[in-house]
């Protein structure tokens, strides 16, 4: 018979019993986690500084940004800042036949850990506390258009034009105007 109980649980989890508790080793990781976070601003402050015109951008982080400019390589690399989109598989799946065009999910091509931050910048922008610019708005339109996964195709849309956003930003080192149609 299997032995269980608090016991067997804390030499499963690590926990052998030499001194070291569950909070003690939650609070190592946040230590570990802001050293982390301080050398990501010390990389973006020294050996990236293009990245720091990407932060302006509401919901943007730093490690975004990093890892934004780190995964495209070089902002020369496409032509139309739209094409960043479809490069990191951001774009619906095409599957026409006849008459019949389906609505599909995303291709998934691309970097999938640049792809997923984009999906978490895109939901704090959308999301409840989120401050108010043209691409919220836009982004909160096509979410109110009701059906199933609205929201979810809003996120996913709101993350392609961040990712199209981001390399213009980058390309043209321009400030970020959150109301860019009301500015012009």
């Amino acid at each position: 018979m299997p032995q269980s109980g608090p016991a067997i649980w804390a030499v499963q989890l690590g926990l052998d019993g030499k001194g070291s508790s569950s909070c003690q080793q939650i609070a190592d990781r946040t230590v570990k986690i802001k050293e982390y976070d301080r050398a990501v601003k010390q990389l973006i402050e020294t050996e990236y500084c293009e990245t720091q015109a990407l932060v302006k951008v509401y919901g943007v982080g730093q490690l975004t940004a990093l890892t934004y400019v780190l995964t495209l390589g070089s902002k020369e690399r496409f032509q139309r800042s739209r094409d960043v989109g479809c490069y990191l598989g951001l774009r619906p799946k095409r599957s026409q036949s006849g008459e019949r065009d389906p609505q599909l999910g995303i291709t998934k091509a691309g970097n999938v850990y640049l792809r997923s931050l984009l999906v978490e910048c895109a939901n704090h922008v959308l999301g409840r506390h989120g401050k108010d610019s043209t691409l919220r708005q836009w982004g909160l339109s096509l979410a109110s258009r009701g059906g199933k996964q609205s929201r979810n195709r809003a996120i996913v849309a709101v993350a392609r034009k961040l990712a199209v956003l981001l390399h213009r930003i980058w390309v043209t080192q321009q400030p970020y105007i959150p109301f860019y149609a009301k500015a012009a």
